[in-house]
């Protein structure tokens, strides 16, 4: 066998160092420089490779829908983003001058002034003429800033932290985000004032008051549309401008639009000219025109005025000096404002002019009426002094009260208790009531006519007169008593029925109604017999008017309150007095003893309570059927005025008569009225002094006889024939009036 190993190298390590050199290497080697050997290279541990962990699937899948999803919603902004400015651009190429838009009204106004030429009411939406930023009170511009949009010099007409905080107070307070608080800029209170561009059309079958609902109305969709219209007109104007938009078309309280309007309403001034005080007073109205209208709750308005001067101060528009100045001396209404816009009297005329100038005019108008405010708060003045200490507490019985010139001019007009109204049941002229014994007087005045005397005599006596259909009708006087023969003037003096009965219907019916109506009472006048008895319905103003034409001496009047009605800024009038002094109804001598006759009834017969001193007075009370209405109505030799008093639903009064409460009614009226004025004379004649029996066969021939022999010829055949009792026919039941 051979060896394996033979001929293999053996299994010897490598030597670890170099052989030495030779001596020749070794002497090379000294000779040579010596080089540093370079140190070996470090070998580097090479670290074990890791493994890379591979993103969760779901998150991958998140943030690949992240990105996907900001790629859309930035997309989708600038796209909307993008649809939006075009929007407010185009609403922005919509919008007229700034000028244009400063009076919005869709009606016109109405300013009444009294016989002196003071403004007394508005009516309509009163628009008292442009003011600017730059020109209304420095005071009113920062009051409204600091109470509506203390940074609406800073935004750009929408303030996202004033709807945010809008919205948490809301929720705070229990109502929905867009319940309340609003947080709507000036300017977005500008674009909603403006009905975002969608102006009023009459012809559109909605109202008014419809069309501003609509525009006042807030849902998300209107909102939106709201602050577009606001970036536009932040485009379109300056900051100035648009404020000047918003102090001219606000709406205030009391139909005034603008501040200017509103100024000249509450304080008889321009918005130029106002205080602190007065500032903050309007600044306040802004958030509840109707709620804080000085005209209707005054100390509650001073109120909010002293919150709006706390703002101005907080916000560096006041020093403290001045708000405790302005908040000492809170703003007063003006004597005109205090009045509640004209109350009765205004409502009378707007409703008796021309439609297309009062109610629905489209124009500034201005009216010139007849009445005194001096005469207006007298009257005022007595109702409520009257209902106060001479009416039961708890009591609903109403009043009426109207005061004239003898020419019709009215001079004051109280339609009810409530005398501080507007728009309210106007008794004076919409209330028609049975008259009573206040008509007698035209009775009278027919026969007088006639040439009878107030000393002529009738036999008051039962009486019966048999009506077709009807049966015996017999009337009755207010005592239950008869007196027998009585003269004219006591007759009238005592109210009595049974005469006055017996005097129309010796006289005639028609001619006594004929008379009535040609003094102007325009109503259906009753029929039968008891038209003497004033069994038939007037109106206080007519029944006014019909004295007014016995006191002028026997013509007829026309009641009326406009005097001129013309434009703003036209000289010339449109039209001119409506009413006045007509044609001659009775002889200015049978008026006249008229008068005289009614004098003796103040002065010695039922209508005692109205005497006022030494001054004359003539006049006649009347209470009609269960004393439903009593009246008293009278005049002076300055004035006519008539009082009614009664319940709206016909309740019986309870103790009142013409001669009681309505005639003291009269007297502090009058008393207050002829303050100051000097004693006149009544124009009365006293009768001849000639007496005899009533002859109404002559006077209901209307025969009246001059000669004095052919006179007492024809009375001593009427009384021989007994032609003062006749039965004539009626159809009325018999009034116990007084």
């Amino acid at each position: 066998m051979s060896d394996s190993r033979k001929g293999k190298r053996p299994l010897v390590a490598d030597k670890r160092y170099p052989p030495k050199p030779t001596s020749s290497a070794a002497a090379k080697k000294k000779s040579a420089p010596v080089k540093k050997k370079a140190a070996p290279a470090k070998k580097t541990r090479k670290s074990p490779a890791r493994k890379v962990k591979r993103p969760n699937i779901l998150v991958r899948f998140g943030k690949w829908c992240v990105r996907m999803i900001w790629a859309v919603t930035w997309r989708v902004s600038a796209l909307v983003a993008g649809a939006l400015a075009l929007m407010v651009l185009y609403i922005w190429t919509t919008l007229p001058p700034a000028e244009d838009l400063y009076d919005g009204r869709a009606r016109g106004s109405v300013t009444l002034l009294d016989q002196a030429g003071s403004v007394f009411a508005w009516r309509g939406d009163q628009f008292g003429g442009v003011v600017t930023a730059q020109t209304v009170a420095p005071e009113l511009r920062n009051a409204v800033v600091a109470t509506e949009d203390k940074r609406f010099y800073r935004h750009l007409g929408v303030s996202p932290r004033g709807i945010a905080s809008a919205v948490r107070i809301n929720l705070r307070e229990g109502r929905g985000p867009l319940q309340g608080h609003g947080g709507s800029t000036i300017t977005q209170q500008t674009a909603k004032l403006l009905c975002l561009g969608e102006a009023f059309d009459p012809t559109s079958g909605i109202t008014e008051a419809q069309y501003e609902a609509e525009c006042r109305r807030t849902t998300m969709q209107r909102k939106a549309h709201e602050a577009l219209y606001a970036l536009a007109l932040e485009m379109k104007y300056s900051k100035d401008e648009i404020l000047t938009i918003y102090m001219n078309r606000a709406f205030l309280g009391a139909g005034a639009r603008g501040f200017e309007a509103a100024a000249q309403r509450y304080f008889g001034k321009s918005a130029t000219q106002v205080t602190a005080a007065e500032a903050a007073m309007l600044a306040g109205l802004l958030v509840a025109p109707t709620r804080f209208a000085p005209t209707n709750n005054l100390e509650r308005s001073q109120n909010r005025a002293a919150t709006i001067l706390r703002l101005m101060q907080e916000q560096g528009y006041l020093s403290e000096a001045a708000r405790a100045e302005a908040a000492a001396n809170p703003a007063r209404l003006s004597k005109a404002a205090a009045a509640r816009a004209g109350g009765y009297f205004a409502d009378w005329i707007m409703s008796s002019g021309p439609e297309f100038f009062t109610r629905n005019t489209t124009e500034d108008v201005i009216i010139r009426t007849t009445l005194d405010q001096r005469i207006q708060t007298a009257a005022e003045e007595a109702m409520e002094w009257v209902f106060a200490n001479k009416v039961r507490p708890g009591s609903t019985a109403q009043a009426a009260i109207v005061v004239m010139s003898a020419d019709g001019a009215v001079r004051a007009m109280v339609g009810g208790r409530d005398t501080k109204v507007a728009g309210a049941f106007n008794r004076a002229i919409q209330a028609k009531r049975q008259t009573g014994s206040a008509f007698k007087p035209f009775v009278y005045a027919a026969a007088l006519d006639l040439g009878y005397s107030p000393l002529d005599t009738v036999e008051d006596a039962p009486l019966t007169i048999n009506i077709p259909g009807s049966g015996p009708w017999s009337p009755k006087n207010y005592s239950n008593k008869h007196y027998g023969s009585v003269t004219l003037t006591q007759a009238l003096k005592d109210s009595l029925n049974i005469p006055a009965v017996k005097v129309s219907e010796s006289v005639g019916r028609d001619i006594v109604r004929h008379v009535a109506n040609e003094f102007g009472i325009e109503s259906d006048l009753a029929a039968g017999p008891a038209l003497a008895l004033g069994a038939s319905e007037s109106t206080l103003l007519e029944m006014s008017g019909a004295y007014a034409g016995i006191l002028n001496g026997g013509s007829s009047v026309t009641p009326y309150g406009l005097v001129e009605l013309r434009l703003l800024g036209d000289d010339e009038p449109l039209m001119g007095a409506g009413g006045g002094i007509g044609e001659r109804v009775i002889q200015e001598d049978a008026a006249q003893q008229l008068v005289w006759m009614m004098e003796k009834v103040v002065r010695e017969g039922t209508g005692a309570r109205a005497r006022i001193g030494n001054r004359e007075v003539a006049g006649k009370t009347g209470t009609t059927q269960a004393a439903r209405d009593a009246w008293f109505i009278g005049f002076t030799a300055d004035y006519v005025a008539g009082v009614w008093m009664g319940y709206d639903d016909n309740t019986p009064l309870t103790g009142v008569t013409g001669s009681g409460l309505p005639a003291e009614i009269w007297r502090e009226t009058m008393v207050r009225v002829h303050e100051d004025l000097p004693l006149r004379p009544l124009p009365m004649q006293s009768p001849r002094g000639e007496t005899g029996l009533f002859a109404p066969s002559a006077q209901q021939r209307g025969t009246a006889p001059t000669n004095p022999i052919e006179r007492v010829l024809l009375e001593l055949l009427g009384g021989l024939t007994g032609s003062g009792d006749g039965n004539r026919d009626n159809g009325l039941e018999h009034s116990n009036n007084r």
